[in-house]
């Protein structure tokens, strides 16, 4: 369908590949960090690490609701190399965990410099939408949002540890337009991923950007499922400015 801009009254964006770095999957960011560390790890191999460390994360609950970006990742990233030194004992050295500190460290800084790129966009949009971001989190989205300087953008943030819903569960998505008091007709859900961003919100009657990913090499909104196809948040910008 093509989007109606004139129409919608809320834009409601993911965080993680969407504003923190757009169009990069933190699962991508990090295994580009553990290979410049110099262990030459698959997807699917970080992919278990990775997992285990999400789901540790959820389950922390309350302790970590104050942390910031950085405290967060220094968290995930020891919980990754626990996972990897006894999953693959063989082919991981202990002397990874020397190196945890230095890939937070660095996939902190990609963050600030895509948290630049986004504050521009939502500096542009927020005067005509009011912005929302639903995003699968450790129960410490808005402390993020703030530390980024993107909280003062944003009128509603639905954190799936907070309110114990997770993409694509589509209660996540209804929780965001009941905060917002907003129908589904009125809104536009914006990441990058489209299976838990776009496909949910389709299906209650939103409509869908898909923010493509680097390492995707398709664009059709026809093969993407998506109503609209961007490749960063300026480009979203120009198409609703020009929608005026």
């Amino acid at each position: 369908m093509q989007i109606s801009w004139n129409k919608l009254t809320t834009l409601l964006f993911d965080f993680g590949g969407t504003l923190d770095l757009p169009g990069a999957h933190w699962l991508d960011r990090f295994l580009g960090l553990y290979r410049e560390a110099g262990l030459d790890l698959t997807r699917e191999e970080l992919d278990h690490a990775y997992a285990y460390a999400t789901r540790r994360g959820y389950e922390a609950g309350e302790p970590i609701y104050g942390y910031g970006l950085r405290r967060l990742v220094d968290l995930l990233v020891t919980w990754q190399v626990d996972y990897l030194l006894e999953d693959l004992p063989l082919r991981v050295p202990p002397a990874i965990r020397a190196a945890a500190g230095t890939i937070a460290e660095r996939f902190c800084a990609q963050s600030a410099a895509g948290f630049a790129q986004s504050r521009a966009a939502l500096a542009a949009l927020a005067p005509r939408f009011q912005i929302g971001v639903v995003s699968n989190f450790y129960g410490n989205l808005e402390p993020v949002l703030h530390e980024a300087g993107l909280l003062r953008f944003v009128k509603m943030a639905v954190d799936s540890s907070r309110v114990g819903a997770f993409k694509p569960d589509p209660a996540i998505f209804r929780a965001a337009l009941t905060a917002l008091d907003v129908r589904p007709q009125e809104a536009a859900m914006v990441g990058d991923s489209l299976n838990k961003d776009c496909a949910p919100a389709r299906l209650l009657g939103l409509a869908t950007v898909w923010l493509r990913p680097a390492s995707i090499g398709y664009t059709q909104q026809v093969e993407s499922g998506a109503d609209l196809v961007v490749h960063n948040l300026q480009e979203l910008v120009e198409i609703c400015v020009g929608a005026d």
